[in-house]
């Protein structure tokens, strides 16, 4: 195991539990973050890397955690630290226990057994707040029962997401676990040209429309007021059913 970093060199006979203790402990200012622990992510897919980066960019001291020498090596500049090991081992709990991050994510999407394996380090080691991605439903349930806080399925919600897209008008979707939803889609005819009160769309249809948009302009808040063009975006919330059926009209 090694640590790679702007700043240490890729000895690999360098103490890999103080570095990645210093590390997590080391907290600048950042400007947009909304909470002071840094974070800790496992793995550098697709997935993990896109957290790492965009939480970098909110301002946040990411330590990446990657056992692929190449791939830790190629985001050695990109975030605050990347470290080169295998957290489905064993001997990351020590590692672990000694650096206490307060935030992990799990990232892992190669295979199930790793990713399983690195969670419940997490899990023993008592991390307070740890995210973890599942591949499958079944990788899920394990995750969850093992005691991992937040269990997310990328490419599942994805799956969802693009299938209502297409189902209808909507240009983007954003669905809640009961069965809630927020959307963005164009006006039906019969709303263009009147006011939402006017249109009575909450009373038809069950749902409401909190935003418009007009080209070249800001979103702004939806009021009874408001009239409705043909060139304005909506951003409607509601539940999914009724969702569908308004974004089906015509």
């Amino acid at each position: 195991m090694m640590t790679l970093s702007r700043h240490t060199s890729l000895d690999p006979t360098h103490d890999l539990t103080h570095d990645l203790t210093h590390d997590l402990q080391e907290r600048p200012m950042a400007r947009n973050r909304l909470f002071d622990d840094d974070v800790l992510v496992i793995g550098l897919g697709r997935f993990g890397a896109a957290v790492a980066l965009e939480l970098t960019k909110l301002g946040h001291r990411v330590v990446a955690v990657e056992r692929d020498n190449a791939i830790a090596e190629s985001y050695v500049n990109k975030v605050a630290k990347v470290v080169h090991a295998d957290m489905a081992q064993s001997t990351a709990l020590d590692m672990i226990r000694s650096a206490e991050p307060k935030i992990a994510i799990v990232g892992i999407g190669s295979s199930v057994e790793s990713s399983v394996l690195a969670a419940a380090n997490l899990v023993d080691a008592e991390v307070p707040s740890i995210w973890a991605k599942a591949l499958t439903p079944e990788h899920k349930r394990i995750l969850t029962r093992i005691g991992v806080h937040h269990v997310i399925s990328p490419e599942a919600d994805s799956g969802r997401r693009v299938a209502h897209l297409v189902n209808g008008k909507m240009l983007d979707y954003i669905e809640f676990d009961d069965g809630f939803a927020i959307v963005k889609l164009k006006p039906p005819s019969e709303a263009i040209g009147f006011t939402l009160e006017q249109s009575q769309i909450r009373r038809k249809y069950g749902v409401t429309v909190v935003g418009v948009k007009a080209p070249g302009e800001d979103f702004t808040y939806a009021v009874p007021a408001t009239k409705i063009s043909q060139h304005h975006m909506l951003i409607v919330s509601g539940p999914v059913e009724l969702i569908e059926r308004f974004a089906a009209r015509p």
